[in-house]
């Protein structure tokens, strides 16, 4: 059997970034912590603390309403994680950048917002089985409220998503396809950039939920084609509390409003409201501020560890533990 080898070149030191990280500093149970539930939520970096600490401590306001120093530091630093956002998925403009409490919140954003408008009885929202049930409940809801059908591609003895079985899944009748990027509980990666193609040579609009997938893949919404992408900040090293609809521009600009408030407003009288422009349209409230300053600073530490480096120990990591795996008699391995 081989043993697993600790990565750590001029690159990249696994056991520096392992010091990054100050929970994992202390032991449990007399010995050092190893956490293995990043599916649920990650730890963060001290990158990712101090930068939402300076906000509290130094730049604490509200953005976007005020002239003094204390709210032009905190837009300025608002709008700079958008833009690190925007740069981080290859999104062609800040304006399809909608910050949001999490995926969840951006999967029932678009289902409102989006979907909901081109429902209509008899249609249909197709998903597949590996679906977290924030990409479930919502579609459920929806079907029952407008009389839809929710479709539930299915997988194989492997876990992965047949192709072949979920194009046939696509209709005259579907109206949206809401998919994972990688499944939770499984790891499956799906083939998301073919299933966009299947389902716009039918004109049928597709989500992304990429929950699982931006701390461990290079996301380029650019590239796969998606019309909405979807994230959570506290699973790429962020805070909890704060995440990213991404969705094309044409699409954002149509939709109405998911909430209403302050600062997604221009002007308001009792007679009528105009709506602010994009992004804001749909960022009713006082934000998250300091979620998305310590997103920005998540995603910029992740970049300076490299994405691939770290696919790369992923993979090593993946190797190994398959290789113990196999080793034990009975044991199946269900997934990638």
């Amino acid at each position: 059997m081989s043993a697993l080898r600790v990565l750590k070149s001029a690159e990249f030191d696994l056991l520096q970034i392992r010091r990054d990280f100050p929970a994992l500093h202390q032991k449990v149970h007399g010995k050092p912590l190893v956490y293995l539930d990043n599916a649920a939520t990650t730890q963060k970096p001290k990158a990712v603390i101090d930068a939402v600490s300076q906000f509290y401590r130094s730049d604490c306001s509200n953005v976007h309403r005020a002239v003094h120093a204390l709210s032009e530091r905190a837009t300025n630093a608002y709008e700079a994680a958008r833009r690190t956002v925007q740069q981080f998925i290859n999104a062609r403009s800040e304006r399809e950048i909608v910050f949001v409490r999490g995926a969840t919140e951006a999967i029932n954003l678009v289902m409102n917002s989006f979907v909901r408008p081109r429902m209509k009885s008899g249609g249909e929202i197709l998903i597949s089985v590996l679906e977290h049930h924030s990409n479930i409940v919502p579609w459920q809801l929806l079907a029952e409220q407008t009389a839809a059908r929710l479709v539930v591609a299915p997988i194989n003895d492997d876990g992965e998503l047949m192709l072949d079985e979920f194009e046939q899944c696509l209709s005259s009748r579907t109206v949206f396809v809401s998919l994972a990027h990688i499944s939770n509980a499984l790891g499956t990666v799906l083939p998301v950039r073919e299933i966009v193609q299947m389902a716009h040579a039918r004109n049928i609009p597709v989500l992304i939920d990429g929950a699982q997938a931006v701390a461990h893949a290079g996301v380029d919404v650019h590239e796969l084609d998606c019309d909405f992408y979807a994230f959570s900040g506290h699973k790429v090293f962020g805070p909890t509390g704060i995440g990213v609809l991404y969705g094309r521009e044409n699409l954002l600009d149509e939709m109405p409003p998911y909430q209403a408030g302050g600062d997604m407003i221009r002007s308001v009288t009792f007679e009528k409201t105009t709506y602010n422009e994009l992004p804001y349209k749909f960022e009713a409230g006082t934000p998250h501020i300091a979620g998305a300053i310590g997103l920005g600073a998540a995603l910029e530490y992740l970049r300076r560890v490299g994405i691939a480096r770290a696919a790369a120990h992923e993979r090593e990591l993946l190797a190994y533990g398959t290789e113990l795996l196999n080793a034990i008699p009975g044991l199946r391995m269900i997934g990638t």
